[in-house]
């Protein structure tokens, strides 16, 4: 069976984190988190009537055996377990993604951790982040890249691509069978110190119009994510119920009250068209995201390729209107409209010229889905060297001309005006975050 497994044949119930029955033992009662593949392990509990029983099997178990032991051991007596068989299938997992496994199949099962003192959720080693700083509305999000919530592998190395944003899907990535042991893993990635110090770290949730949003942001907010990205936003009223979600969980979990950001995802017309109302709808919105896939199916849309010079080409021409809808919504209230992926990784010509024709109606950012995109996203957004010798030029004209008194600025026989020097500064602004 896929994902959590757990035989509805048996005849066990679950009271107060304890197996209860009045019948023999079924032996085909059993719970299961995640996958036999590279960084990732497989954890299986099955009841028993027998004492808490251990089981490692490791590619590393010379190394490392004794220390998963250990953990699970932990972990065990955190969730007040006395009786069963953890079965442990690794393949180089971390510590955090291990307890993230560990933790899946106990909860499933139906125990509680005994107190918070002791909890895997709150006290494991790795969990350290009082040092991370909150978000910021100012940040540089040229290219912001996707990681599936569920695969491990696709997370640990993910802070050395050179990401601007790193988005922890819990969303369309994640099978509904996976949602809990996602959203645990997520939090405890999120809770390590050591594998992200240089991007900004957002989560895409669920949709809130459901209790699986809910539930996300229950499970991952006390892992303190710079930003929450929400999907499928419809309306301001969609923002707000999500701003009042963390303000909730900011005092539940001790987080600095309006720290934790929000990124609306708009995918719809009806999101399109209430784009300036979702834009404004909260302080906490830093970014007016696109999700174009989503939208080109929500109206209908045909997204046959496009002939240019001969050559066919992937376009992104039939949501011109929505995007530029986006871009003004997004200036006007002082945040950022960040455009959508494109889906064929093998295509960097199509990417390259995405990204142009993004950045030409404003865009300030792009999605990746795959690390090789990052370069020629970054590449595409980051002010070019004649950029940025065209703004110190602009930049200097102006405030010589200032210092000499007169009251306008001329350079390479044209004027210089207040609009053309602020463009000339946001540009140097941003050649300082491009390395």
């Amino acid at each position: 069976m896929r994902g959590l497994a757990c035989c509805p044949d048996s005849l066990w119930r679950i009271q107060g984190g304890r197996i209860m029955s009045a019948t023999l033992m079924s032996e085909t009662l059993r719970y299961e988190a995640g996958l036999c593949s590279s960084s990732d392990c497989r954890v299986m509990f099955q009841p028993s009537w027998a004492g808490c029983e251990v089981e490692v099997h490791s590619s590393v178990e010379r190394m490392f055996g004794p220390a998963i032991e250990a953990l699970a051991r932990e972990m065990l007596e955190a969730y007040g377990v006395t009786r069963g068989h953890l079965l442990i299938e690794d393949d180089g997992a971390l510590e955090p993604v291990l307890a993230a496994r560990i933790e899946t199949v106990l909860r499933v099962a139906g125990f509680e951790s005994q107190s918070e003192q002791r909890s895997a959720r709150t006290a494991l080693r790795f969990c350290k982040v009082e040092n991370r700083e909150p978000g910021r509305k100012d940040r540089v999000r040229w290219a912001r890249l996707y990681l599936p919530g569920n695969q491990p592998n696709f997370m640990i190395n993910a802070d050395s691509f050179g990401a601007d944003m790193l988005v922890f899907d819990l969303e369309d990535s994640v099978p509904p069978d996976r949602k809990l042991e996602a959203r645990i893993l997520v939090r405890n990635m999120l809770c390590s110190s050591i594998l992200f110090k240089k991007s900004e770290l957002a989560v895409r949730i669920n949709p809130l119009r459901g209790s699986c949003g809910k539930e996300d942001l229950e499970e991952v907010l006390g892992a303190k994510p710079h930003a929450i990205v929400l999907p499928k936003t419809a309306s301001a009223l969609d923002v707000q119920q999500l701003d009042e979600e963390l303000s909730r969980l900011e005092g539940k979990y001790g987080i600095t009250k309006g720290s934790v950001l929000i990124m609306p995802l708009i995918e719809t017309a009806e999101g399109v068209l209430a784009a300036r109302e979702i834009a404004g709808a909260s302080h906490r919105n830093a970014a007016l995201l696109f999700g174009y896939e989503d939208f080109m199916t929500d109206i209908h849309a045909r997204q046959d390729a496009v002939l240019d010079n001969g050559l066919v080409q992937s376009s992104q021409l039939g949501a011109l209107l929505a995007r530029q809808m986006i871009v003004l919504a997004a200036r006007v209230c002082g945040i950022e409209p960040l455009d959508s992926v494109i889906a064929d990784i093998s295509d960097n010509e199509a990417l390259k010229r995405s990204c142009a024709e993004a950045r030409q109606i404003g865009m300030g950012g792009k999605a990746a889905i795959h690390p090789m995109q990052i370069p020629t996203i970054r590449a595409c957004f980051a002010p070019s060297e004649q950029d940025i010798a065209w703004a110190r030029g602009i930049v200097e004209a102006y405030e010589k001309s200032m210092s000499e008194g007169k009251g306008t600025a001329v350079q390479a026989s044209s004027m210089i005006d207040a609009p053309v020097v602020a463009r000339a500064r946001r540009i140097l602004q941003e050649a300082e975050n491009k390395d």
